[in-house]
């Protein structure tokens, strides 16, 4: 199948581990890449494993949202070539800031929302022809399948393969960013280090205040961990990753919970004890109880409890091992 290709079925076959590892370690070390788009839409589909529905889709706009913010925030906010030229998605987001003489100092979450749509309408045309049939080729059909006619747009999740991703997030991240980072090292004077470092946060929300302010008009203003009453200042009331970010690397508000200044801090990247799992789960169905959040927030219409259980049973096994609680 050819890259310019509009729609490619999912593998029908079953998938075994090492079937999967082996069509990753091809694409990371034999694969054809003269830009960096499939390392970018790698990055998308692991950041919006736990936003697919329950037929494992996901719609052009959720993978093209995460896509775009990798772009802007490397391109734009940090300077960095994809490529010799510049060209493709890279240069439709350039054309897109000076259009809009848009402040390249910003995150791409930091652009007010109808500017964002505007970036991403400029790259998406060029996202559907060269970016999502070429990764199908590297994967044959085992990692997703698509359909780009305006018709029926939508990814498609291979069950065995999203397992896969949720198992092994952690390692599969860190070799998408290493592979990302040494790609864009031809083309940019500065250490593998540093571009390492910008690879690795370009997934990462400035800021969790719009959450904050959410969970504070539904919900006791209380921390989620100790009970204890919080301070309307925004210095002393935290959002905090319930599972934390540096393995999920997405904020889905089902996994944001209010905590206060002490327990955000010494909890940091631990896994809370499993206690308040069962909390946050009850505490979720409330949410979900909302038309107005469950419209505004897609991650929130496809969340389900088994999902919340599996990601916390996949980070225990991707490194996250000490629980804590105050």
């Amino acid at each position: 199948m050819s890259w310019d290709s509009g729609h490619g079925a999912v593998n029908s076959h079953s998938l075994e581990e090492d079937e999967i590892w082996y069509q990753f370690t091809v694409f990371f070390y034999k694969s054809k890449k003269t830009q960096t788009y499939k390392f970018g839409l790698l990055k998308a589909l692991i950041e919006n494993l736990y936003n697919a529905d329950s037929r494992l889709h996901l719609t052009y706009d959720q993978i093209g949202y995460s896509f775009v913010k990798t772009y802007w925030n490397l391109v734009i906010r940090h300077g960095l070539k994809q490529g010799a030229q510049n060209s493709g998605v890279a240069g439709a987001v350039l054309r897109a800031r000076e259009e809009r003489q848009l402040p390249i100092d910003l995150s791409f979450d930091q652009l007010q929302a109808g500017d964002q749509v505007y970036v991403l309408e400029c790259a998406k045309p060029i996202m559907k022809k060269y970016v999502f049939g070429a990764l199908y080729s590297d994967f044959e059909g085992k990692l997703y399948g698509f359909d780009r006619r305006k018709k029926s747009e939508y990814f498609q999740f291979h069950p065995d393969s999203h397992l896969f991703l949720l198992k092994y997030q952690r390692l599969v991240t860190d070799l998408v960013n290493y592979h990302l980072a040494k790609m864009i090292e031809q083309y940019n004077p500065v250490t593998r280090e540093f571009l390492l470092e910008k690879v690795e946060s370009v997934a990462q929300r400035e800021s969790l205040h719009p959450y904050r302010d959410i969970l504070l008009s539904r919900f006791e203003k209380s921390c989620f961990y100790c009970g204890k009453s919080l301070h309307l200042s925004r210095n002393q009331t935290h959002v905090d990753h319930f599972i934390p970010w540096s393995f999920i690397q997405s904020d889905n508000i089902w996994n944001l919970v209010l905590s206060c200044r002490s327990c955000n801090l010494n909890k940091s990247d631990k896994l809370p004890d499993y206690n308040y799992l069962e909390r946050i789960l009850e505490r979720n169905e409330y949410l979900k109880a909302e038309p107005v959040l469950l419209y505004e927030d897609r991650s929130l219409y496809n969340y389900r409890p088994e999902k919340l259980k599996l990601l916390y049973e996949y980070s225990e096994q991707n490194g996250f091992e000490e629980r804590w609680s105050p």
